[in-house]
């Protein structure tokens, strides 16, 4: 089949990340987050003539060695500033994405990547959200020396920073519309496992033998 993507919106602690991770592993694909946010932050330097020939001197495999060469970020981290727009910066995300969407099977975490891939018909969408129970107790186990208190507050505004941020660059559509995805996770009720294996059905009955036949080639049957 011709590549497909994976795009995950996430409330911060939902393990949304951690989805995203298990769903490349099986899939034997690569998942991006904030490397695309390294790069693109990287190519906003630029002078501005470069900028405006971006679309054209950038392509998918020049995007994919670039962005693997980054180092992953492994820890969690949350957002405490406040949501400034960058329409620049944001601009060469865009032009990242659609690169990554057009060349390679991957999964993209975060960045309005639903949204810039709306029209695509190879993509699947998810936002994975969970009570503040469940985010508290998963931030905590992920983060050292953090209070409750400090957790909390952490939760809350990276939180509020992702739905500024969505809404921003979105037009006005809101981060936790169910609309804007295929599927939608309570992750405290199902767990990364399920939620990864219903993202799989959902694949299946989406993209039909083109997907299993994928699923066969890396040695998997779905």
């Amino acid at each position: 089949m011709k590549n497909f993507v994976i795009t995950v919106a996430r409330g911060f602690g939902s393990g949304g990340r951690a989805i995203a991770a298990k769903l490349a592993d099986e899939l034997n694909i690569h998942s991006y987050d904030n490397r695309i946010l390294t790069l693109a932050s990287q190519y906003s330097g630029y002078p501005e003539h470069y900028f405006k020939e971006a679309d054209e001197t950038l392509n998918g495999s020049l995007i994919t060695k670039q962005l693997q060469a980054l180092p992953k970020r492994h820890s969690p981290t949350g957002e405490l500033s406040r949501f400034t727009s960058d329409d620049r910066l944001f601009e060469y995300q865009k032009i990242i994405i659609e690169k990554l969407a057009a060349s390679e099977s991957c999964v993209i975490v975060g960045k309005c990547a639903d949204y810039i891939l709306k029209d695509y018909d190879n993509v699947v969408s998810i936002y994975v959200e969970a009570p503040r129970s469940y985010t508290l107790r998963r931030v905590m186990e992920r983060m050292d020396d953090i209070t409750v208190e400090e957790a909390h507050h952490l939760i809350t505004k990276t939180d509020k920073y992702r739905a500024d941020y969505y809404k921003y660059y979105t037009g006005g559509n809101y981060w936790t519309n169910p609309v804007n995805y295929d599927l939608t996770f309570n992750n405290a009720r199902l767990g990364d496992d399920r939620c990864v294996k219903l993202v799989l059905e959902c694949m299946k009955l989406k993209f039909g033998d083109d997907f299993k036949e994928y699923m066969k080639s890396i040695g998997k049957n779905i």
